[in-house]
C-alpha cells in the first residue's frame, strides 16, 4: 500500500512538474495552468495591458453549479502564456442582502483604464441572489491598482427613460403605441416587426433598458462604450459611458433588433469597427455572426460568420469574450470560451490570433499551437 502511495505521490508531482514549467505556446482547448499549476478560473472576461504587464480578468466559477461564490478574479503576465494568480480583483460579499451577496451571478467583467481618473474601472454583468436572470444588471467597480481589490459601486439598467439616439420623433410615436399584450406569441412576423419598432425597449423605458452578455470597448480618442445584451437578448445596445467611464451619457443605439445576439467582442482596425457575437443557445454553441461599420453610431452591415474550416458552423465549439490588440503590434487575438456546463471552472480557453482575408475581413482558423510573438 506504502509503495502504491508512492508512485502516487510520484506521477501527482511529475504532472505538477510539467504545469509548473514556462509555456512556449498557446494550445486551445487544454489545460492553461497558472504558477501555481491550477487551471485558469477567468471565464468571460477580458485582458487589459498596463504598463508593460498584460492583467487576464474573468469569471471565478465554481467545479459545480453555476452562481458566483468566489468574485472575479484577475491574473497577470508579460507574455501572454505564462500567467500569476493575483487572487480576487473583486469578491462577493459576505453580508446577507447585499447586492453582490454570496450566490448572485457575476458574468463577463471588463476592466479598463481611465487615464484622466487613474481608474481602474470594471463592468459586469450581474444577477441577483435567487432571482434567476430576470434583475439583467450592470455593475460598476473601481480600484486603483489593475489587480485589485475593487470597490463596488452601484449597479443599474441602462439609460432609463432615455430612447435611442436614432429614434426619430415619429419612431417614438409608434414605438408608445405598441401594446405587448398583443404579441404574446413570438418569432411570428407580427412579433419580429414590433420587437424592431421598439415593442420591448418601451416595456423597459422606465427602469433602463436590460443589460446580461456585454463587453466594453475604449475608443482611440478614449471614449469608452458599454456593448450589452438587451430586450430579452434580442437586441444588442450600444451605449456611450460618461468620461469617468462610471455612468451613461444617454446616448446610444440598437444593433439587430430581433436579431438575438449576444456575447459581443468588437475591435477597430484601419479605421473599421468589427463586431464577432454568438447566438443565443444556452451553453451549447452555435455558429457566430459578425458586424462591421465605419462609425459605432452605425450603420452596421451583418456579414458571415469570420470561422473557417472543420466545427465553423459551431465556432470551434467556443463563445467569444473579448478581442484585444498585442501591444506594440497589428496582431488581435480572440478570447473564448469553450463551455463545460458540469464544471464551469474547467470550461477551456480558446484563444487564436485573427487573421485576414484579402479585403481586409477578419476570418479565425483553427489552431492546435501556436506561438505569441512579442
Amino acid at each position: 500500500m506504502r509503495s502504491m502511495m508512492a508512485v502516487a505521490m510520484m506521477l501527482w508531482l511529475g504532472v505538477n512538474t510539467v504545469c509548473a514549467q514556462a509555456l512556449t505556446a498557446i494550445t486551445p482547448g487544454e489545460v492553461w495552468p497558472d504558477d501555481k499549476g491550477e487551471h485558469i478560473n477567468a471565464h468571460g472576461g477580458n485582458v487589459m495591458y498596463h504598463e508593460g504587464t498584460y492583467y487576464w480578468y474573468g469569471e471565478n466559477r465554481p467545479a459545480r453549479g453555476f452562481t458566483t461564490e468566489v468574485g472575479v478574479g484577475v491574473y497577470s503576465s508579460k507574455d501572454l502564456m505564462n500567467w500569476k494568480n493575483e487572487g480576487v480583483a473583486l469578491a462577493v460579499s459576505e453580508t446577507k442582502g447585499d447586492v453582490i451577496e454570496r450566490g448572485c451571478i457575476m458574468e463577463r467583467p471588463k476592466v479598463v483604464y481611465n487615464p484622466t481618473t487613474k481608474k481602474f474601472v470594471m463592468l459586469f454583468h450581474l444577477e441577483l441572489k435567487g432571482r434567476g436572470y430576470e434583475a439583467a444588471r450592470v455593475g460598476f467597480a473601481v480600484s486603483d491598482t489593475p489587480t485589485g481589490p475593487f470597490k463596488f459601486i452601484r449597479s443599474l439598467r441602462p439609460n432609463a427613460g432615455k430612447w435611442p439616439m436614432d429614434f426619430t420623433k415619429r419612431d417614438i410615436k409608434r414605438a408608445m403605441a405598441l401594446d405587448e399584450a398583443k404579441y404574446k406569441e413570438w418569432w411570428t412576423p407580427e412579433w419580429r416587426r414590433a420587437v424592431d419598432e421598439g415593442l420591448l425597449l418601451k416595456r423597459d423605458l422606465p427602469g433602463g433598458q436590460m443589460s446580461r452578455d456585454m463587453t466594453v470597448f475604449v475608443d482611440d480618442d478614449g471614449t469608452a462604450y458599454h456593448i450589452h445584451s438587451a430586450e430579452e437578448n434580442l437586441t444588442l445596445n450600444i451605449a456611450e459611458l460618461t468620461p469617468d467611464y462610471l455612468d451613461y451619457t444617454g446616448r446610444y443605439i440598437r444593433l439587430a433588433p430581433g436579431g438575438h445576439n449576444e456575447a459581443p467582442t468588437i475591435f477597430k482596425r484601419n479605421g473599421v469597427y468589427w463586431m464577432i457575437t454568438s447566438g443565443c443557445t444556452g451553453w451549447d454553441p452555435n455558429e457566430a455572426r459578425m458586424f462591421k461599420s465605419k462609425s459605432m453610431w452605425g450603420p452596421w452591415e451583418q456579414l458571415p460568420s469570420p470561422f473557417r474550416g472543420e466545427g465553423a458552423n459551431k465556432s470551434f465549439y467556443t463563445q467569444g469574450t473579448y478581442i484585444f490588440k498585442i501591444e506594440g503590434t497589428d496582431q488581435y487575438i480572440f478570447m473564448a470560451d469553450r463551455w463545460i456546463p458540469r464544471s464551469l471552472k474547467n470550461s477551456r480557453h480558446i484563444w487564436l490570433p485573427i487573421e485576414y482575408d484579402t479585403d481586409g475581413t477578419p476570418l479565425l482558423f483553427w489552431k492546435d499551437s501556436w506561438t505569441v510573438d512579442n
